[in-house]
Parts: structure tokens; C-alpha cells; sequence
């Protein structure tokens, strides 16, 4: 899941760059999401309430 956060930023910033804001926050809005997904998940394993067999 890393991964796609890192491929979604690195897209927003090529689309900004090439000036395509739509695109540009689209897939920093995915990013965000996912980052607080990955949080999310890691907070719960850490406090022991998911166990990852």
C-alpha cells in the first residue's frame, strides 16, 4: 500500500508540473486517503486489536 501512495504522489506532482490541477489533485486526494488508511491499520496493530496471521 506504501507503494501506490508513493506512485499516486509522484503523480501529482508530474501533473502539476505539466499543469493539469484536476489530475494533480485527484491523486494527491487518493494519496491522502490512502496514508490514513495505512495509519488507521497501523494504530490498530500496534494497540494489539488486529493480528496479522
Amino acid at each position: 500500500m506504501i507503494k501506490w501512495i508513493l506512485i499516486l504522489f509522484i503523480i501529482a506532482a508530474v501533473a502539476s508540473v505539466l499543469g493539469m490541477p484536476r489530475l494533480a489533485g485527484t491523486a494527491a486526494a487518493g494519496a491522502r486517503i490512502l496514508i490514513g488508511v495505512v495509519l488507521v491499520v497501523f494504530l490498530l496493530v500496534m494497540l494489539g486489536l488486529l493480528s496479522i496471521a
